[in-house]
């Protein structure tokens, strides 16, 4: 068991190096001048473009720029802006071109929104999701299954943002049935914090929900005809014990896989949910950045994202580890 998870520790290290050399070359190797944009095509002096380029350090070499934006992570860096020096703490994400303060800083002010967002859509997917899933499977080829199966597929064909927004207008806006989505910090005040989280959650929880329906009863399908649950049935063990005991953990491997995957992705940013609903989160401030050409606060989200994934993913084959052992093995 340790050397299998020391060797996907590795290998999930691995991906996170490609990914930080891929994202700078992609972003600062570019054909691309954030100065220049910056500066405007407009009352744009030579001086100024100069200026602009010293003080985010775009003058360096570019090897230089990686080298030092890759020792800020671990140690820390310290910026000139304008003959001012300023230290960022590890780890240093670079500094903001159009708010002149610590990527970390306004990662870290956005992320407990994410959080909370991704949190109570967790709860809803794996509640609903998987016990719809069950009950369909349970209920195979009855009038029950398919209309449930019917309803999961009618849903997820319409887009989500349709959804979202079709939700915020009626039932928040013309027909207030709904808290309209917002954010206070659970600390301050947990009834606001939970009120204005709620509709968003239901919004992105119940919609997801048809997928995870639809994964957890093929998966359950399959195993439910499984021969050792016939035997289990056959030793006159009930069928709630039968089904929630023993085939609903061989049939939750490939829920767990989508689950850890989805999560990291909603971690790093749930857009459209976030923009719909006025969530100040990673979602939103990804939107703000591509708005202004705030090269390090887009390199920063993309490079927290790939670490939550990589991190999900790692979790994941340690999950699949403890629930089936024949992982480890292989």
């Amino acid at each position: 068991m340790l050397y299998f998870v020391a060797r996907r520790l590795v290998s999930a290290l691995s991906v996170v190096l490609v990914t930080l050399i891929a994202t700078f070359a992609l972003f600062f190797i570019a054909p691309t001048d954030p100065a220049a944009a910056i500066c405007g095509e407009r009352n744009c002096t030579q001086q100024r473009y100069d200026e602009i380029k010293k003080n985010l350090n775009l003058d360096k070499p570019k090897v230089q720029q990686f080298a030092e934006y890759t020792a800020g992570i671990f140690a820390g860096r310290t910026f000139e802006t304008s003959g001012v020096i300023q230290e960022c703490d590890a780890p240093c994400l670079g500094y903001s071109f159009k708010n002149d303060r610590p990527v970390t800083e306004m990662l870290s002010a956005r992320l407990p929104v994410t959080v909370s967002l991704v949190a109570g859509y967790a709860v809803i997917v794996l509640t609903i999701g998987v016990f719809v899933g069950s009950m369909a499977a349970k209920r195979r080829g009855t009038l029950g299954d398919r209309a449930l199966m019917s309803s999961t597929l009618i849903l997820s064909s319409v887009p989500y943002y349709i959804v979202a927004l079709m939700i915020s207008l009626y039932l928040t806006i013309l027909y207030p049935i709904l808290p309209r989505g917002g954010y206070t910090p659970l600390t301050d005040n947990p009834g606001k914090w939970f009120a204005g989280l709620l509709t968003p959650w239901l919004v992105l929880g119940i919609y997801s929900c048809t997928s995870y329906a639809r994964y957890s009863r093929g998966s359950m399908v399959e195993t439910l005809s499984e021969d050792y649950i016939r035997t289990a049935r056959a030793k006159g063990l009930s069928d709630r014990v039968v089904t929630y005991k023993h085939a609903l953990r061989s049939g939750m491997i490939p829920v767990v896989t989508i689950f850890g995957l989805d999560i990291a992705g909603s971690l790093a940013g749930a857009i459209f949910t976030e923009r719909i609903f006025d969530l100040p989160g990673l979602g939103n401030l990804v939107l703000q950045s591509l708005e202004t050409y705030d090269l390090p606060v887009i390199m920063g989200t993309v490079l927290v994202a790939s670490v939550v994934l990589v991190a999900m993913n790692f979790l994941v084959d340690v999950a699949y580890s403890l629930i089936d052992p024949r992982v480890r093995l292989s």
